[in-house]
C-alpha cells in the first residue's frame, strides 16, 4: 500500500512513520510519500525518518515532491495534515483575538474561525485533486479545525473523507484506567463535535460505570479532564467533557491565563530552532526532534494545567501515543478488514437527534472492510444540545463564508459564536485577521 502525507513536512510526521515501522501485519504500507510545499521542512523530515528506520528490516520506503499531483497518484490512503499560512498564522489568530480581550485558540473562538477560513479554500482544492487523481483513496483528515475541514471536504469526497482526533480516546483511556479497566474492555457513550464533546457513559461488562467514577473523588482526580474543570463541576454535568470545554465553561480564566507567548508563538519558537539545527547537523536529525517533542508534549495546554491546579502531564498519557495510533487502526480496519469500533469524525445522517443531516459530528462508528458506519447515539440534554447546535452553525456558516469569498459570511461567523460578544467585535476581528493573514486578505476583500 502506499501511504501519502500532505504536509509531510510537518514536525509530528515521524510520529506517523514510528508506528508504522511498529506494524508488522500483512498488508502493511510499503512506500510513504510525504508531500509538502517546502522542500526545505521534507529534507530535515525525511533525515528524522532515515534515522528512526535504522536497524529495522524492509522500513517503508520514503520519497518527498513539493508537486501535489505526484504525491497523490496511486495512493491507498492520504493523510491530510495541512497548516495553510504555517505557524505564524496561528499566532495571528491567537493575537488578534486577544488584543480585543477574546479567547485566543488554535481551533475554539475566533482563532477557529480564522483558522478555518483560510484553510478551507486550500483543503476543497486538495480534495478536488484527490478526487482526480487517486479517486480511490481514503482521506483521513487531521488538518484543523478537523470537524470544519473534513465537512467541507466532504463536499467533493463524501464518505471517503473522514477526520480523526486524539482527544477522545485520551478521555476513555484516562477514565478506564482511574477505575482499573482495559481501555479496550470498554464502550464509550461519547457525543459532539470536534473539541467539543462529552463522555456520558462508559460500559464495562454491560453496566455502566460512569456513575461510579465520578463518586469517587479519589479516582477522579487520576483524569486530567476532571482535575482542568474540577470535581463539582464534572458532577453538575453528569459527564466528563473533552478538554477543550475548558475554553467554554471558563473562558474568563483562559483569557488571563495568556501572560506571555501564546501557544502559537512558543510552538514557532520550538520548530524554527529545530530545523535550523537538523540544516546544521542532519546526522543529529532524530536526537533534535526527539528534544522538541519532549518541549511539545510538556507545553500541551500548560496554562489551563496550571491555573487549575492540575499538575503535569501523566507519562503514561504521553507514551500512549495519539492520532498517529487512531490513523493505523483506521487504516487497518478499512484495508485488513479488522473490525473496530472508533471515534470518528463522518457525516451526521440521522446519528445526533437535532443536528443536520449533512453536519460532520464526532461520535462512535462501526469500522471494517466494507467503510465506516456511525452508530446512533442518544439524545443530547437540553445544556450539550444548545451549545453543539450553536458552534455548528458558525461552522457552516464559516464554510459557506470561505467558499464564496463574503465578508459579510464571515462577519456573520464570528459574530454567531458564543466566545464572541458582539457584532462589532466580529467586525474588528475579521479585519484584524485580514490585516494579518495574507491568505484571508486575498479572499475577503474590504
Amino acid at each position: 500500500m502506499r501511504l501519502t502525507v500532505l504536509g509531510g513536512g510537518g514536525f509530528r510526521v515521524p510520529l506517523v512513520y514510528g508506528a508504522l515501522l511498529r506494524d508488522t501485519a500483512k498488508p502493511r504500507v510499503e512506500e510513504v510519500v510525504l508531500y509538502d510545499v517546502s522542500a526545505d521542512r521534507l529534507a530535515a523530515i525525511q533525515h528524522v525518518l532515515q534515522q528512526l528506520a535504522a536497524g529495522h528490516d524492509d522500513p517503508p520506503r520514503v520519497l518527498t515532491t513539493t508537486d501535489l499531483d505526484t504525491a497523490l497518484r496511486d495512493a491507498t490512503f492520504v493523510f491530510s495534515a495541512i497548516r495553510v499560512g504555517g505557524l505564524a498564522g496561528r499566532t495571528a489568530d491567537e493575537r488578534v483575538a486577544l488584543e480585543l480581550g477574546l479567547l485566543g485558540q488554535e481551533t475554539t473562538g475566533p482563532g477557529g474561525i480564522a483558522y478555518g477560513l483560510r484553510t478551507i479554500p486550500v483543503a476543497v482544492q486538495v480534495a478536488e485533486r484527490v478526487a482526480a487523481v487517486a479517486p480511490q483513496a481514503w482521506v483521513i483528515n487531521f488538518t484543523n479545525p478537523a470537524g470544519m475541514i473534513t465537512e467541507a471536504m466532504r463536499s467533493v469526497l463524501g464518505d471517503r473523507v473522514v477526520g480523526i482526533c486524539d482527544s477522545p480516546i485520551g478521555l476513555i483511556r484516562r477514565a478506564a484506567a482511574a477505575l482499573g479497566l482495559d481501555p479496550a474492555r470498554v464502550s464509550p457513550d461519547y457525543v459532539g463535535l470536534n473539541h467539543l464533546g462529552w463522555l456520558r457513559g462508559l460500559s464495562h461488562q454491560g453496566r455502566d460505570v460512569l456513575p461510579d467514577l465520578l463518586a469517587d473523588d479519589v479516582a477522579l482526580r487520576q483524569v486530567e479532564e476532571a482535575r482542568i474543570f474540577g470535581g463539582d463541576w464534572v458532577r453538575t454535568l453528569g459527564a466528563l467533557p473533552n478538554e477543550y470545554l475548558y475554553y467554554y465553561y471558563f473562558t474568563r480564566e483562559s483569557v488571563a491565563a495568556v501572560s506571555g507567548p501564546t501557544r502559537g508563538e512558543s510552538l514557532l519558537g520550538q520548530q524554527d530552532r529545530f530545523y535550523a539545527a537538523v540544516r546544521e547537523r542532519p546526522e543529529h536529525a532524530l536526537a533534535e526532534w526527539g528534544r522538541a517533542r519532549s518541549e511539545r508534549d510538556a507545553s500541551y495546554m500548560a496554562d489551563t494545567r496550571e491555573i487549575t491546579d492540575a499538575g503535569e502531564r501523566d507519562a503514561a498519557d504521553l507514551e500512549a501515543g495519539g492520532y498517529e495510533g487512531i490513523a493505523l487502526a483506521l487504516m487497518a480496519a478499512i484495508a485488513r478488514g479488522e473490525p473496530s469500533t472508533m471515534i470518528l469524525n463522518v457525516r451526521n445522517g440521522s446519528a445526533v437527534p437535532g443536528l443536520p443531516a449533512e453536519a460532520v459530528v464526532e461520535i462512535p462508528c462501526a469500522v471494517d472492510g466494507s467503510g465506516i458506519r456511525p452508530l446512533a447515539t442518544r439524545p443530547l440534554p437540553g445544556r450539550f444540545l444548545g451549545l453543539v447546535q450553536q458552534v455548528k452553525a458558525v461552522e457552516q456558516t464559516a464554510i459557506e463564508a470561505a467558499m464564496s469569498g463574503s465578508s459579510r459570511l464571515a462577519v456573520e461567523a464570528f459574530a454567531l459564536h458564543p466566545l464572541v460578544d458582539s457584532v462589532g467585535t466580529a467586525r474588528k476581528l475579521l479585519d484584524g485577521y485580514r490585516a494579518r493573514i495574507p491568505e484571508l486578505a486575498t479572499v475577503f476583500h474590504a
